[in-house]
Parts: C-alpha cells; structure tokens; sequence
C-alpha cells in the first residue's frame, strides 16, 4: 500500500475526526475520505466507525494504524539514513591495501576519514594483494590498493592507476656488500632477500638479471606481509631486504640501513593501482577515498 495513504490512516486514527485529519495532511476533506475508502477497500477491511460527530477504529483500525506508525516512522529513518548516506555521513568503508602500501597510505587515508566522516566504519584487510584478490572478488572489498601487475590479465576487474613507487635494495649497515667499490645483481643471491610477495613478472626480471635459471628459485630467505618484520631481519642479519624509500626514510636516515648501489639495476618501480570488481559502482565514501588516494599519491615526491 502506498505510504501517502498509510499515513492518512494513521491522521485519522489521531484526530477521530475528517475535517481535522484532512487538514493535518492538507488535503480536502473529500479527497481525504477517497484515500481512506480507497485503504479499507485495498485491505478488505473496515477500518473506521463512522457514527456521530467522532470516529472510532474499528478492532482491524487499530491493528493496521499501529502497524503503520511503525512503518512510517521507519520509512522516516530509511530517507535519513539515504541523506547521511549520499552525504557521506553514515556507512561502511571495506578496504585491501597491500603491506607496502599500507605502512605508506593508510596512515594518512585514517586520519582524514576519521576526521571528516567520523560516522562511517572503516574495515581493513592488510596483506598481500594476491591474496585480496577472492575477498574483492567475493564483494568483501570495496576495493584494494597494491601493484596493479597482481590483478593483471583477469577481466573480473578495473584497474585505476594512481602512480608509481620506486623499487630499492637495502642492507644493514657495515654489511659486507658496502665494502665493495662494485656491486651487480648477482651479488645478492648468496645473502638472500626479504621482500614481500612479489608479481609474477617481477619474480622473472629479477631471476634473468641475477642470473638463475627460469626452473630455479629465487634466494628468497624471508618472504613476509609485515614491513616492520622485514625491517628488524635486515637490520640484524646479512638479508637484502626488497623496499620503498617512503618505507625506510627512518633508518636510512639514521644510518641504520643503506641503500646498495647496483651497477647493473635497471630502474625498477611498482605500479600502484586501485583495483575493483568490474562494473562494480563504488559507494559515495569509496568514491571520496578513491580520490583522495590518487591525490595522496601525486601529491608525495617521486623518491617516496
């Protein structure tokens, strides 16, 4: 049944009276007693006693106006909510970033949502990207930002570029690797690497320029989600850790890690990207902090 209408039942439950209720609701009168012969006849009941100057419920009136006011005042709150909604005020924020990223991006990212929409809930999952490939594909995610070479070749998703980061070697300092006047790529396999999931693509590049083999394995020594972990190892042992120079501006400025200088190191970068399901329409809230992180990105030094 038509809201409008329900609401007229209920004025006239209220009021026991047509020419009031029709004036509560601004209607005419006999405007106002078509609708409500219009509702009993609709619901097959008699909903109103119409003897004498007031009119009473009938048992069925009271039953369906009480009922009514419920729906009514919860129509009330679903418009509401829909306004808080469209406006940003209210909802959900389901986010994937990969480790990289996250110990870069989330930081500020929280920081301006709780600050200008301190009303929506905001829900992480911090991992590799590979691995927040299902959950996006099961609409657990908004979406997720990482290296855009994860998601590549699958049509399940878009992928939005919003830039590049630099890829750099970092070792310990006083490790043996600094002593030499030259350093090549090969140089590294016997200290192992610490890195995070890597692509595909990438794995390959880095096995032709240190030499090994396509069947053969890369030195990886610790493959972990965790920067901080990939940090502490570096720093205690010889492990060549895999990095951003954002994610270690810390302890490179204190000396305690060093950038290694490789003579054969093309310049290698990771594509950031925003990845979602294709056709997917993105809630108002993941809209705004889709922007905002394309707009983070620009704006930090090509270097970071």
């Amino acid at each position: 049944m038509d809201l409008k209408r329900l609401g007229h039942v209920v004025a006239l439950a209220d009021e026991s009276n047509f020419r009031r209720a029709a004036q509560t609701v601004h209607l005419s009168q006999p405007a106002f007693s078509r609708s409500i012969q219009a509702a009993e006849a609709e619901l097959g009941l008699t909903l109103f006693e119409r003897g004498g100057a007031a009119v009473r419920c009938t048992p069925a009136g009271a039953f369906v106006a009480e009922r009514a006011r419920r729906l009514l005042a919860e129509n009330s709150r679903f418009q509401r909510d829909v306004d808080l909604y469209r406006d940003h005020e209210i909802g959900e924020l389901a986010l994937g970033f990969g480790q990289f990223t996250a110990a870069r991006l989330l930081p500020p990212l929280l920081a301006h949502l709780r600050q200008r929409y301190p009303r929506v809930a905001v829900r992480l999952q911090v991992q590799s990207p590979s691995y927040l490939l299902a959950p996006l594909k099961r609409q657990e995610l908004d979406f997720f930002v990482g290296d855009a070479r994860f998601a590549a070749g699958d049509e399940a998703f878009e992928v939005r570029s919003i830039g590049t980061v630099a890829g750099t070697f970092y070792v310990r300092k006083g490790h043996p690797l600094l002593a030499r006047k030259t350093r090549c790529m090969a140089d590294m396999a016997p200290f192992g690497l610490a890195t995070g999931r890597l692509p595909m693509p990438v794995q390959a590049n880095l096995r032709r320029l240190m030499g090994i083999d396509e069947s053969d394995e890369l030195p990886i020594a610790v493959e972990c989600d965790d920067i901080l972990s990939l940090k502490a190892i570096t720093m205690a042992t010889d492990t060549v850790m895999i990095g951003t120079p954002g994610l270690v501006a810390q302890e490179v400025a204190s000396g305690v890690l060093c950038a290694l200088q490789i003579a054969d190191q093309p310049k290698s970068q990771s594509h950031l990207a925003i990845v979602s399901l294709r056709g997917r329409t993105f809630s108002p809230v993941a809209s705004h902090a889709a922007g905002f992180l394309q707009k983070l990105v620009a704006a930090t030094p090509p270097a970071e």
